[in-house]
């Protein structure tokens, strides 16, 4: 439940030691990564957030290398899953297999077992296979012949989706679209980003060094838990979450026609995570609205079901997070109030 605590000052000292290494590792991946600096830090943010990520883009945007690049830079394992129309789930978590010598079975567990889970063009596989993944990634755990296998500590799958090929792909469940804690769209990158790629990629490729290791990120886990939440802000992601369920008890009757279905609540817990995560890369220990205001695309867009009437106007769900964020009001941060009977709180 979040705490009910005052921000601080801006010229307080920032938390130290959690966002001096965030800032080396997000350093570190930008020595290969070039120009995606959005997609990197949402990456980021999904991991100390202990929640998962979908990137969206065409092929060749670095989406595979931008993940493995953060696997070696946090220290952590990494497996790359590629999913085609043939895969099954035991080709993803494991299976039994049985041994005549010793008349036994045996459990080999399979590629999920590692802390970073890179599943490539996840909407290629069917829904057999997709509904494998709801039990690793929202459990954190396998189960194999009546045997439960925990996952390793930290964990994240992240998945790619390549939005413009449409033939043997299967549009991922909205339940497992619900369990992706973000979704990000990856762009091409612009001109000088392309020289600067040009330039490193065409002669030794860079080679990124370890920077983290999977304690201290669990421990930068924990101090993003207890980055603060003011009251206030909670009632602010919920008002902005509750605007996609009752459009019109928040001034926007018109959206009643667009929404077909609402943000759920894994889409509050999940944007009070990933603020405070990012408010930890800011280097402040307290959450503020603009942290809320800059990540509602993220994890607010991919869990709303938009109406036939909308797709077929050409409504995105970006749009229609863009226009609850404009009629819902964040609250008024106020710095150094006077102390007093009379003084206003530090956050309205």
């Amino acid at each position: 439940m979040p705490e009910p605590a005052t921000p601080r000052s801006p010229a307080s000292p920032p938390p130290g030691d959690a966002t001096r290494l965030l800032r080396a590792a997000l350093h570190e991946v930008s020595t290969v990564i070039v120009g995606q600096d959005h997609m990197v830090e949402r990456t980021l943010i999904a991991l100390i957030a202990q929640g998962h990520c979908l990137l969206e883009g065409v092929p060749g945007v670095a989406k595979t290398l931008a993940v493995s690049t953060l696997a070696t830079v946090t220290g952590g394992t990494f497996t790359r899953i590629q999913f085609t129309p043939d895969l099954v789930p035991s080709d993803i978590v494991g299976t039994r297999i049985y041994h005549p010598s010793t008349e036994q079975f045996d459990v080999e567990l399979g590629p999920v077992f590692a802390n970073f889970v890179l599943a490539d063009e996840i909407n290629r596989a069917p829904a057999k296979v997709q509904s494998s993944l709801l039990e690793v990634m929202a459990e954190r755990q396998v189960s194999l012949g009546g045997t439960t296998h925990p996952l390793p500590d930290p964990f994240i799958v992240i998945a790619t989706q390549n939005p413009v090929e449409s033939e043997g792909v299967y549009p991922l469940p909205e339940a497992q679209r619900d369990r992706f804690l973000m979704k990000v769209v990856v762009p091409h990158p612009r001109a000088h980003e392309e020289m600067e790629i040009l330039r490193r990629m065409s002669t030794r490729p860079p080679r990124p060094q370890r920077v983290l290791d999977p304690l201290t990120l669990k421990e930068l886990q924990a101090d993003a838990e207890a980055v603060q939440v003011h009251q206030l802000i909670a009632d602010y992601v919920v008002r902005v979450i509750m605007a996609t369920r009752e459009p019109e008890s928040y001034g926007l009757p018109e959206l009643r026609r667009v929404i077909d279905v609402g943000a759920s609540p894994r889409a509050t817990l999940g944007l009070v995570a990933a603020a405070r995560a990012l408010a930890l890369i800011r280097g402040r220990d307290y959450v503020l609205p603009d942290d809320v205001r800059l990540l509602a695309r993220d994890v607010i867009s991919h869990r709303l079901i938009l109406t036939f009437d909308a797709l077929a106007d050409g409504i995105t769900t970006d749009q229609v997070v863009d226009r609850i964020l404009a009629a819902v009001p964040p609250p008024r941060v106020i710095w150094d109030e006077p102390a007093g009977p009379d003084a206003a709180t530090a956050t309205r």
